[in-house]
C-alpha cells in the first residue's frame, strides 16, 4: 500500500508552516472581495484539507476574525513575521480547513475543480473554459 504524499504549506518568511497528508478534499478560486484583499491579487486559490489530514502545525501564528459574505465567521491564521495568511477555519465547518494554495509553492499542486464569485471577477482575466463557474458560492 502506498503511503500518502506529506504535503508542506509555508508562510513567507517559513516560520510558520503546516505538514498536511495525501491530496486536497476541493481545490477553488474565488474571486470574492475579500479574498483580493487578503490576498493582494485578483483571486483567491484555496485547498480544502480534511482536518484530519493536518499532521502537524509548526511555528508562531495570529488569528484575524471576520464574518464571510455566507453569513460564517472565519478565523484566518497567519505568520506575525511576515504577515502571510496560511490557513483558515470557517464556523460551522469544523471538519474542514482551508490552505492558501500558493503556500504549497508546488507548480504540480492539483488545479481547481471550480470558481466562485464570479460577479466579482475582473472582465479582463481569462479562466479556463472547462472550469465550473458560479456567481457566488454553491455551499
Amino acid at each position: 500500500m502506498t503511503q500518502p504524499i506529506e504535503r508542506e504549506a509555508s508562510c513567507h518568511c517559513g516560520q510558520f508552516r503546516l505538514s498536511l497528508s495525501g491530496d486536497p478534499k476541493l481545490v477553488s478560486s474565488c474571486h470574492c472581495q475579500a479574498c483580493q484583499r487578503r490576498t493582494g491579487a485578483v483571486f483567491g486559490s484555496t485547498s480544502f484539507f480534511a482536518r484530519g489530514q493536518l499532521v502537524s502545525t509548526i511555528g508562531e501564528h495570529r488569528s484575524f476574525r471576520r464574518q464571510g459574505d455566507s453569513g460564517n465567521w472565519l478565523a484566518f491564521h497567519f505568520c506575525p513575521s511576515c504577515g502571510s495568511n496560511v490557513f483558515w477555519e470557517t464556523e460551522g465547518v469544523s471538519d474542514t480547513i482551508s490552505v492558501a494554495v500558493g503556500c504549497f509553492a508546488d507548480p504540480s499542486f492539483p488545479s481547481p475543480a471550480r470558481t466562485v464569485w464570479t460577479e466579482s471577477k475582473h472582465e479582463w482575466l481569462p479562466f479556463p473554459e472547462t472550469i465550473p463557474r458560479h456567481r457566488e458560492n454553491p455551499f
